[in-house]
């Protein structure tokens, strides 16, 4: 019986230690920008003495503090970008996420997926892959990002950032509602 508990202890540790790491591979990979934020940013920026009368900067503050980790992988490198289709594609297979939109604009290939938490309204992990392989600026992005937060308040962090998607995922928060 002890011997059973670890076995299922050891394959749970494993599924979530991969499931983190999926795209970690691209971090330090030639021809890719990387942005990675964790929990503890999330937090140190949360605490940045503010203007609390504008209620904009509130929930972006709010926000933060619903947050884990954001990353966001970018390359202009058709083999690398090649390599993150299919690191998506593998990574859905093994987490199965919603569809939450998909858009194709003149070469442009948005597709936004998110896994839902307590409520509908409530996401777990939402992860972004954009393509534009024959588009004016032929760029590949990955996006990742967990916590507990309300997809209404993603597309203002996206804003305040100027992270790549942040228009596709402003669309993607008001198709939700």
């Amino acid at each position: 019986m002890k011997n059973l508990i670890l076995s299922i202890a050891f394959f749970i540790s494993s599924t979530v230690a991969f499931s983190q790491s999926a795209f970690d591979k691209f971090e330090d990979k030639d021809g890719v920008t990387t942005v990675i934020v964790n929990k503890k940013m999330f937090e140190m920026m949360s605490k940045v003495k503010v203007d609390t009368k504008d209620k904009e900067v509130q929930q972006y503050m709010s926000l933060l503090k619903k947050l884990d980790n954001l990353k966001v992988f970018t390359t202009d490198n058709a083999k690398v970008a090649g390599e993150m289709k299919s690191t998506v594609t593998n990574y859905l297979k093994s987490n199965p996420l919603e569809e939450l939109m998909r858009v194709n604009d003149e070469g442009k290939k948005v597709n936004i997926y998110v896994k839902s938490g307590a409520s509908e309204n409530i996401v777990k992990e939402l992860l972004m892959f954009i393509d534009t392989p024959n588009g004016k600026a032929n760029q590949t992005v990955v996006l990742s990002l967990t916590g507990n937060f309300n997809l209404d308040e993603i597309s203002a962090l996206t804003e305040k950032m100027n992270l790549p998607g942040g228009a596709e995922l402003d669309k993607a928060s008001k198709g939700k509602k």
